[in-house]
């Protein structure tokens, strides 16, 4: 099998096309959640699409005691966000708006809870901590608040005029939560949001629980991620060090090479300033948004990929290696389906259908029902009616009369005698071998689909059969002319015959009432009525003897069309209730490939 070549740049909507295509052809043949999953996917990126792509939503996600509450409201310039040691401390996602003009339906979407107090910072009073513990005090100075969402000018949070324009800050609950709900909380808005910025501290940088449940997996939306290691003035400088690189080396192995990763401090301010700049490059940029729906749609088409090809999912995530690329394994998966030989695959079928359907049967009655008729039209006038009280073989089987073949095809089964258990484990097996070689090459689920094809139409196979032999010209409504030829031939002799018998009578009744006999013509010894009575029945049996023989040849090669017209059927059966689907099958497997290949291009 051969791979796909990728475009070297596919678009969005072509790759959300693609993967709604996918997930349409895999739809019955793959793991049902991942189909789901995959659809979640396009109908998410078209809401997502719909709402504003004027703002950048940017969350913060950490486990309990990593001060994201703290960074939340340095960065924010509020007190929104409740800052505490107690397990959970972040218990619903906060929100902070700069300039929030038209992002009421994201937030709604986004479906960040309200709440009826919120305090924010006075945008004249900067940031760091002296502002935090302001804002606790200035709520009626702060900016305008909207339920749980913080409406801020450009200023609050150190950002210069303009920076943090379009930007939705979300403080997220802890992703190592007690409360399950809050758990729940983080792994939604995880899946919506454009940008994630993971907050982690020296003691558990290294949880496998965030690197396990949350970084490995998204190794896909590097490109929509930043690390930050927190409380870094609680280390030596050259403490910080060793850990910002130990760090760096976890994320590398988790897939996440080239994500930025910025060391800070929320009691001294150190590094804020280059955060700041980084998330304010990213809201600029406009662009995050569509680099996250891209990293999902790949990593949608990676799972399909996965499922498809039946094997382990990688450390990576779904079809990834741990660099975050598509691994070999799975990229190999997604190649095109081998062409189908039907003829040779209906050649193997055929046999075994045409010996269910009683093809040999009808072909052998063909036969003798042309030696049958061939007699009742070529034999001995005297003794041909014998034959024709014999039943007609093809008409015991109801083939080859109106009773079959009405004006608009049969009207009832024939007689051929019914499918034994024998010839049934034949057709069987031929169906399963035929399914076999047609799936050869192909992944689990997409073979085990080409069988199911294949069996699609088994009730329908010997009723479809049985019509198709009902329907077939046998050839046999022709009569030979050399009938009507031997036939008239017979009575000619038969005539002859019988005048020699008159003339023989004649005789008789002339030597009974004592007359004398006319001339009696002879040739040479033999007298004419007696040559008459004679040569007629010896002609009559030599004639009906040559009519036999060639009777015999003409049904042979009768019976060898019957048969090649009778395997046409067959095969035209086999075709359509057997291979068709099965070619169907192949088909939607070809176009998933395709389909999931332009899906997983890795241009957002």
């Amino acid at each position: 099998m051969k791979m796909l070549r990728r475009r070297s740049s596919v678009s969005l909507d072509d790759r959300l096309n693609g993967l709604a295509e996918a997930a349409e052809l895999a739809d019955g043949r793959l793991e049902a959640g991942v189909v789901a999953e995959a659809r979640s996917v396009v109908s998410r990126a078209g809401v997502r699409r719909s709402l504003s792509v004027d703002h950048t939503v940017v969350a913060l996600a950490g486990a309990t005691g990593s001060g994201k509450s703290s960074l939340f409201n340095l960065l924010s310039g509020t007190s929104l966000a409740t800052v505490g040691v107690t397990r959970p401390t972040t218990s619903a996602a906060q929100a902070a708006l700069w300039e929030g003009a038209g992002s009421g339906p994201l937030l709604d979407w986004l479906e960040i809870p309200r709440r009826h107090e919120v305090t924010a910072a006075d945008p004249t009073r900067g940031s760091g901590p002296e502002a935090v513990e302001s804002g606790r005090a200035a709520v009626a100075s702060g900016p305008e608040a909207e339920g749980g969402r913080a409406v801020l000018a450009s200023g609050p949070g150190g950002w210069a005029d303009g920076d943090a324009a379009g930007l939705i800050l979300l403080d997220l609950p802890d992703h190592d939560s007690i409360e399950l709900a809050h758990r729940l909380e983080v792994d939604r808005l995880v899946e919506l949001v454009d940008l994630l910025v993971w907050v982690l501290d020296p003691q558990k940088y290294a949880d496998a629980a965030v690197h396990e449940r949350y970084l490995r997996p998204l190794a896909r939306h590097r490109g929509v991620m930043v690390v930050v290691l927190n409380q870094i003035d609680r280390l030596t400088p050259a403490g910080a060090e060793r850990c910002l690189k130990d760090l760096r080396r976890l994320l590398d192995e988790d897939g996440l090479a080239g994500v930025p990763l910025a060391g800070v401090s929320t009691r001294t301010g150190t590094g804020l300033p280059e955060l700041r700049s980084l998330l304010a490059s990213r809201v600029a940029d406009r662009r995050s948004w569509a680099t996250r729906l891209a990293a999902d749609v790949g990593t949608a088409a990676d799972a399909l990929v996965t499922a498809s090809s039946g094997v382990d999912t990688p450390a990576g995530g779904p079809g990834r290696s741990g660099t975050g690329e598509p691994d070999a394994a799975s990229g190999a998966v997604a190649t095109v389906a081998p062409e189908m030989s039907t003829d040779g695959l209906a050649k193997l079928l055929t046999v075994a259908l045409s010996e269910a359907a009683g093809v040999p049967t009808v072909v052998e009655a063909v036969a003798r029902a042309h030696r049958h008729r061939s007699v009742a039209a070529t034999g001995w006038p005297l003794t041909r009616w014998i034959r024709r009280l014999r039943p007609d073989p093809l008409r015991r089987l109801r083939l080859g009369t109106t009773e079959v073949h009405g004006p608009t095809g049969p009207v009832g089964r024939t007689s051929i005698p019914v499918t034994t258990a024998v010839q049934r484990s034949r057709m069987d097996t031929a169906i399963r071998e035929a399914a076999g070689a047609a799936s050869a090459g192909l992944p689990a689920p997409w073979a085990a689909a080409v069988r199911r094809a294949a069996r699609s139409h088994g009730d329908e196979l010997e009723d479809g059969l049985d019509r198709a032999v009902a329907t077939t010209s046998l050839g046999v409504a022709r009569r030979p002319v050399w009938w009507r030829v031997a036939g008239l031939a017979q009575w000619v002799v038969f005539a002859v015959m019988l005048a020699g018998v008159l003339w023989l009578l004649g005789l008789v009744g002339l030597d009974y009432l004592r007359l004398p006999r006319p001339y009696l013509p002879t040739a040479g010894e033999l007298p004419w009525p007696t040559l008459l009575l004679a040569g007629g029945i010896l002609l009559g049996l030599v004639i009906a003897l040559l009519s036999r023989g060639a009777a015999w040849l003409g049904g042979r090669r009768r019976a060898r069309r019957a048969a090649r017209m009778l395997r046409a059927s067959v095969d035209e059966v086999a075709r359509e209730l057997v291979l068709a689907p099965v070619k169907e099958e192949l088909s939607r497997y070809r176009r998933f490939t395709e389909a999931v290949t332009v899906a997983r291009d890795a241009t957002p």
